[in-house]
């Protein structure tokens, strides 16, 4: 369920700014929406797992306040992130 080092700098490497940048509204996104999609394959086929699906809720409440933040600061980056996870359809 949760994401390995290599992916995770995969997607550090991807999205981040800089080199090293762990902090930025699209690596947290990104890295975010590589949990949640792990956690949805994950109820496909443990579908009584309410434990799990309580996280999962917290996890896309926090991306959305996250893309929230970008969407009024920085439009452009919004769009961009958006456009690359393919989140909104």
């Amino acid at each position: 369920m949760s994401i390995t080092t290599g992916r995770k700098a995969e997607l550090i490497n991807s999205f981040g700014t800089k080199a090293g940048d762990t902090g930025s509204p699209e690596v947290q996104i990104a890295i975010l929406s590589e949990r949640i999609t792990n956690l949805t394959e994950h109820f496909k086929s443990h579908v009584k797992d309410n434990h799990s699906r309580r996280g999962l809720l917290k996890l896309v409440s926090q991306r959305r306040q996250l893309l929230d933040y970008l969407k009024r600061t920085e439009e452009s980056r919004y769009k961009s992130i958006i456009e690359k996870l393919g989140i909104r359809r």
